[in-house]
């Protein structure tokens, strides 16, 4: 079914990213992906190519277009082209807007310019040891010192985390914590007290730095505040529905291509003396999986339009991120059977595949949390 969501000026961005990640990503992927790290060059390159803070006003160096659909070509780019290592999506679509929205005139001025241009790195540091995805867990606590907040916790999981120059950290202001006393305090480059654990050795997204932070009685300014103070809870909750798009989008795409690749495969693969294609099993399996796939798209590309309006709720970003992150982890296991003992080989994009995609049921929020969302809203 044809697309029709995107009109020409999409499409003219979408070439542009394509240009950017055969100059720019994919000849130094696979030594990133050794290094466990990508090149700060490359953030700064996407950053001349004006890929950072395209919802950014102009003001700030940014892109000045609050246009979702171009965050997700972006999403399907980089996803068929196989690089979430380069995680332009976490900086743009999930730290950005709090940047932007609860940025202070001060703090714009001050972070917006580097975020734009790839001088500066984010990340987000919500997750805990012991609190996964629950925030009411959260122990890392920031005591109100006069001038500063002093900050002392951990974090882990955190992408980004070797990286970043600004880190925005969810901590207790309050000793109850939870829905009531929670701040976001950004923590920058250098503070002392601010360490960096090791960065995580995973099996998959290795390019992907990923590291534990430290915290130990960190002086952070009072101007780092960033939103109401007590104000994180109703903070995240209302950029967690972008976040969960996010995946969403890169988990049907990511579906999506996996069957392109693997239609093509069983076409050229022959087993007793025809084509796989030919087998009525193979014939089924591909069948659902394009099934699968279309019904998906046809619900992502309205809530990608839904939310480029302003009108996508919570609940159905939690139906989409739940839906399409299982229907992936489905294809990408399904796809690599289906290349038999040539799927479990990493020179074939299927392999890769299958480890890179593993987490996107798990980030973001957890499939079960998603649930929970979703019934609570029916059922109270």
């Amino acid at each position: 079914m044809r697309r029709r969501i995107y009109d020409a000026d999409h499409e003219a961005f979408r070439e542009t990213v394509r240009t950017f990640l055969h100059k720019e990503v994919l000849p130094h992927y696979e030594q990133w992906e050794k290094d466990g790290i990508v090149s700060r060059d490359a953030w700064r390159a996407a950053g001349r190519q004006g890929l950072l803070g395209l919802a950014v006003p102009e003001e700030y160096g940014g892109g000045g277009n609050p246009d979702f659909r171009y965050a997700a070509v972006l999403a399907e780019e980089f996803t068929r082209a196989g690089a979430p290592g380069l995680a332009i999506g976490l900086h743009n679509d999930i730290i950005g807007p709090y940047l932007t929205s609860l940025g202070t005139e001060e703090q714009k001025r001050r972070w917006l310019p580097g975020f734009c241009s790839g001088e500066t790195i984010t990340a987000i540091a919500m997750t805990e040891p012991g609190a996964g995805s629950d925030l009411q867990g959260i122990r890392t606590t920031a005591e109100d010192r006069g001038d500063h907040w002093l900050l002392n916790g951990s974090k882990t999981f955190i992408s980004n985390g070797i990286l970043a120059d600004l880190v925005v950290v969810v901590a207790k202001t309050t000793p109850e914590g939870g829905a009531h006393g929670l701040s976001l305090l950004v923590v920058e480059r250098g503070a002392e007290g601010f360490e960096r654990g090791r960065n995580l050795d995973k099996i998959g997204q290795k390019s992907q730095d990923t590291a534990e932070l430290f915290f130990n009685d960190v002086r952070v300014p009072k101007e780092n505040l960033l939103g109401e103070l007590n104000g994180a809870f109703v903070h995240l909750m209302t950029n967690l529905a972008q976040e969960r798009m996010g995946i969403a989008m890169a988990a049907i795409t990511a579906a999506e291509h996996l069957l392109e690749i693997t239609t093509t495969y069983v076409k050229e693969r022959e087993a007793f003396g025809r084509p796989l294609s030919k087998l009525q099993h193979i014939r089924f399996e591909i069948a659902e999986m394009a099934t699968e796939c279309a019904v998906t798209r046809t619900f992502l590309d309205r809530c990608i339009t839904d939310h480029a309006n302003g009108e996508l709720d919570h609940v159905h970003a939690s139906m989409a991120k739940w839906w399409a992150t299982e229907l992936q982890k489905r294809v990408a296991d399904r796809c690599l059977q289906l290349h038999g003992g040539y799927g479990y080989m990493t020179e074939y994009r299927v392999a890769r595949a299958f480890t890179d995609g593993r987490i996107q049921t798990i980030y973001g929020g957890t499939t079960e949390i998603m649930k929970e969302i979703i019934g609570r809203s029916l059922l109270g």
